[in-house]
This record gives structure tokens, C-alpha cells and sequence, in this order.
């Protein structure tokens, strides 16, 4: 029997940010880089106490643009007296701003469809490793919020092909695919060596070389349409880290293009908008938003309805006006269409 130390399974993306949230939720007075890396699921089994942790820290610093990204209130405190040493500061998650108001209360109806939401959670759901991280946390004198941290989410919300991936990136296996992109009528079969998954803008996305031009190019998940196949062909490891490639490009290209929007203020658009771009001020109307992709921008302010009117740019404008018409011509449709009773009556 080999004794060499077998290397740890990786916990999954969301596992791991889950568990982050749950910690920073924990402690009043907030956790150092180093006890988070050191004491967190996910973090954990990667972390060496001899040093040479600079790829986990540079995941960490992924990890905290990803849970802001989705609204979590992540705060920062410097030490007194070591102001920007990031080694000693700390932080956290005020449970007042991620918790519901004050003023907030549900019926009992409202209460039994989140009762029935609720059962797609396990209670009491952390496994050894997260019990044994939490008594560590204990022994830095933090003291966990017990029944914040016994839930964990079943439901996997991630697109179906993340896991044969996810996989690949793991095995250095070369895959194929096909790929939808906006505007095409059929599906082309791509054939990638997976680098990196990253999570930009609440979406994931898998950063690989494609084989067909020898490049690294960017892949939104939702848009592969078929099942992720394997060549049978590998690719050789690298010290890249191609994560940070990946979250560097999209944010340039976000960066690039800005979209100009009039919101009705009072509204969920005002308030999910605003929240997400930092504007603070409920009563603006107009706002100015980085996007990536305008079809997936498009879908989105689409949903709002007469909340937000697109002022530019004008292709963005003519594709939620393009989706807005095709919801009104559906739903013309129907209205039109004879009721079965009259169809029966003939």
C-alpha cells in the first residue's frame, strides 16, 4: 500500500461559498484571511500552515467579489494601528444588513409556502469536516450561530453542465459541446481543453482554449445546449491561473460597454438595479449600468416591464423592445384563440 498522502477531493464552488457566508455570518468581530483559509470548508483542505498559500488566497479574493456580486453585505475592518495590512484585517457579514426588516411579517399562507420551500434544504446538514472547522473557530474564541449554521441548500441551481466540467477541468480532459450563441440558428459542436469556472455576474462561465483557433475563449454555461462528451484526449497542467484571467477579461469587457436606463423609483427594478450598481439614492432615475452580454441584459430589463425604459444603447434598446412586442403578441394570441367550448359548439 502506496503511503503517499492522497490529495483532498475538491469541494464544490457553491459548498464553498456557502460555508464562507455561514463563517463571516458567525462572528461578531470577523475572521483574518489566515483563520478563514485556514478554518472554512473549502479553504481548508487546501491550506498549508508551512505557507506557500498564495493560489488560495488569490481563490479567496475571487470568492469575495462572487458573494458581493450576489448582494451579501461583506465588510472589511483594518486593525487600529495597521491600516491596509491585509493580513491582519478582518471580515465579516453585520447580520442586521443581511437580515429581513424589522417591520417584515408573513401570514400563515406566506408561511406555508416557505415552509414548502424549505424542504428542498437538509437540516443539521454539516458534514464532519464542517463540524470539526466550526470547533476550530470555537478555539479562536469565535462562537458560531448554531442554528444559522445547521442548514446547507440541496437544490443545485447551476446549469447541467457544469458537472461533466467541472470533471474535465480536474482530469485535464479535452471535451466537446454545442454552443448556441444569439443569433444562430443551430448549435455548433466546440471542442475545448477546460482552464477555469468562474462565476461573473451571478452567471457561470467556463474559460478554455479552443481547439478549432488555439485559444483561450469565454463560454456562457446556460448556452451549451447538449451534453458535455469527453475526446479521450488530455492536455498538460500549468501554473497559470487561468481564474484570474478569465474574471480579468470578463471585467474588462464589462467595463467597456454601459448601458443608460430611466427606472421608476419605488420599484423592484429601482431597488434590484440600484442595489446591484451601489446607488444608494431611491429617488434616481436614471442609471448607468456595466453590462457583458446584451442579450442577457436585454432579458433581464425585459422582465421589469413599464419599471425601466432603455435610453442606450440603441442595440439594447431595440432588443427589449423586441422582447416586449413578442410578449404582447403572445399574449394577443391567446386572447384571440376560440375558448373550447366554443370550438366544440362549432
Amino acid at each position: 500500500m502506496s503511503s503517499a498522502r492522497e490529495s483532498p477531493k475538491p469541494v464544490p464552488v457553491e459548498e464553498r461559498l456557502f460555508s464562507l457566508v455561514l463563517a463571516l455570518l458567525a462572528t461578531q468581530t470577523g475572521l483574518t484571511k489566515n483563520e478563514i483559509l485556514s478554518t472554512v470548508q473549502g479553504y481548508r483542505q487546501q491550506y498549508s500552515s508551512g505557507g506557500g498559500n498564495a493560489s488560495l488566497e488569490r481563490q479567496f479574493e475571487r470568492d469575495k467579489d462572487n458573494i458581493r456580486e450576489l448582494g451579501v453585505p461583506l465588510e472589511t475592518i483594518e486593525q487600529p494601528g495597521e491600516p491596509g495590512n491585509n493580513q491582519s484585517m478582518r471580515y465579516r457579514i453585520p447580520k442586521g444588513a443581511y437580515e429581513l426588516p424589522t417591520d417584515v411579517r408573513f401570514t400563515p399562507a406566506e408561511l406555508s409556502l416557505l415552509s414548502l420551500a424549505a424542504t428542498v434544504w437538509r437540516e443539521g446538514s454539516l458534514s464532519g469536516q464542517s463540524q470539526r472547522a466550526m470547533t476550530k473557530l470555537r478555539s479562536l474564541g469565535i462562537e458560531p450561530d448554531e442554528p444559522i449554521i445547521g442548514y446547507a441548500p440541496r437544490l443545485r441551481t447551476r446549469e447541467a453542465s457544469f458537472e461533466p466540467l467541472d470533471a474535465a477541468l480536474e482530469r485535464r480532459s479535452v471535451v466537446a459541446f454545442p454552443y448556441l450563441k444569439p443569433g444562430e440558428a443551430r448549435p455548433r459542436v466546440r471542442t475545448v481543453a477546460p482552464l477555469a469556472l468562474v462565476q461573473h455576474e451571478g452567471r457561470w462561465h467556463l474559460y478554455a482554449t479552443d481547439r478549432t483557433v488555439d485559444e483561450p475563449r469565454t463560454f456562457l454555461l446556460s448556452r451549451i445546449v447538449g451534453p458535455v462528451k469527453p475526446t479521450g484526449e488530455s492536455f498538460p497542467a500549468d501554473d497559470r491561473d487561468h481564474a484570474a484571467d478569465a474574471i480579468d477579461g470578463l471585467r474588462r469587457v464589462s467595463s467597456s460597454q454601459r448601458a443608460l436606463v430611466r427606472v421608476r423609483p419605488g420599484t423592484d427594478a429601482a431597488a434590484r438595479l440600484g442595489n446591484r450598481y451601489g446607488v444608494s439614492d431611491t429617488e434616481r432615475t436614471e442609471l448607468t449600468i456595466p453590462y457583458l452580454d446584451h442579450h442577457i441584459l436585454a432579458d433581464e430589463l425585459a422582465g421589469f416591464g413599464p419599471e425601466v425604459v432603455v435610453l442606450d444603447p440603441p442595440a439594447l434598446v431595440e432588443a427589449v423592445a423586441s422582447r416586449l412586442e413578442l410578449v404582447v403578441a403572445r399574449h394577443r394570441a391567446t386572447d384571440d384563440a376560440p375558448h373550447p367550448e366554443e370550438t366544440a359548439r362549432g
